[in-house]
């Protein structure tokens, strides 16, 4: 099968894969795609319908009635839940734990999956996930694994909360990002693992035009 004309970054909670893959979509033209943001609005709909976590039967039964769709509204990118715009509603820590647990069964994994190849199929793409290179788009022609210390992720969490005017505990800031790591790496559908052709970025000292400049070159390497 040809190489599909895409970048995909996978990495664990918080190291940064939205902001890098932005910025290196941006520079290269290209059309990014946050899988993400897409596994969030499926736990918005599930969190609105009053479903727990660990309720797999109810979970696989309500994805089936979720749509979630990509658009770009004046240059920005906005998720839609059976056509409704829930972008405003995906960054809170409810729903990154929803996300984070629901995303393990099959039925969720399945629908979205399929949504993330035909964007790839149709144009070329920068997605960042949990699986892009391992299981969504193995035929990408740039892989990366992107992360850092857990100790370094949670700083830059607590920094953004502490912005928005929050005050937050550090120490179960780190502790959550732990558990997630966790959950990601060792559930049994689709885990979290680097791809065996991707290369590992630590970003855990470097900023952030650093580590776009950093995946730029390694873009340029591998796409004719």
């Amino acid at each position: 099968m040809d190489k599909l004309k895409a970048v995909a970054i996978d990495g664990p909670a918080g190291a940064g894969k939205s902001t890098i893959a932005k910025a290196v979509s941006r520079e290269l033209g290209w059309v990014y795609v946050d899988t993400g943001a897409m596994y969030r609005a499926m736990a918005v709909y599930f969190l609105r319908k009053g479903i727990k976590a660990d309720d797999a039967e109810k979970i696989s039964a309500a994805a089936g009635d979720a749509f979630v769709t990509l658009d770009y509204v004046d240059g920005a990118q906005q998720v839609f839940l059976n056509g409704e715009n829930v972008t405003g509603e995906l960054r809170t820590e409810a729903v990154g734990n929803m996300a984070s647990a629901s995303s393990v069964y099959p039925a969720v994994r399945t629908k979205l999956v399929e949504l993330q190849r035909k964007l790839a199929e149709s144009r070329p793409v920068v997605m960042d996930g949990r699986d892009i290179g391992t299981v969504v788009l193995p035929d990408a022609e740039t892989k990366i694994y992107l992360t850092a210390s857990v100790e370094v992720r949670a700083v830059r969490r607590y920094k953004e909360l502490v912005e928005k005017g929050e005050t937050p505990d550090i120490n179960a800031i780190a502790k959550d990002i732990a558990e997630r790591d966790y959950r990601d790496m060792h559930r049994e559908t689709s885990p979290l693992k680097q791809a065996e052709d991707a290369v590992l970025v630590d970003s855990s000292d470097l900023t952030i035009p650093e580590v776009i400049e950093k995946i730029l070159s390694i873009v340029r390497r591998s796409t004719p």
